[in-house]
């Protein structure tokens, strides 16, 4: 029996799971980012802590590079 490099065996279940797993992650990164955007924008509108809305930005920005890294992972992974 042969193993991919993934480590799949048998009719690749792992690679399912993944499939289904990694989109899951891209949204979820995706909304963080969006919640981090939301935040930031009402703490500033709002007169809110300079400092508070740097860390929100900061997030922000940390989340969208963890959703386009994902994104970038599952297309290498699962391109056909």
């Amino acid at each position: 029996m042969r193993r991919s490099w993934l480590g799949a065996a048998r009719g690749g279940r792992y690679i399912e799971r993944v499939r289904y797993v990694f989109p899951i992650l891209v949204v979820l990164a995706m909304l963080g980012a969006l919640g981090a955007l939301a935040l930031g924008v009402i703490n500033m509108a709002r007169g809110g802590s300079p400092q508070r809305s740097n860390k929100l930005m900061q997030s922000r920005v940390m989340l969208q590079a963890l959703a386009l890294l994902l994104f970038a992972l599952f297309m290498l992974l699962f391109r056909r």
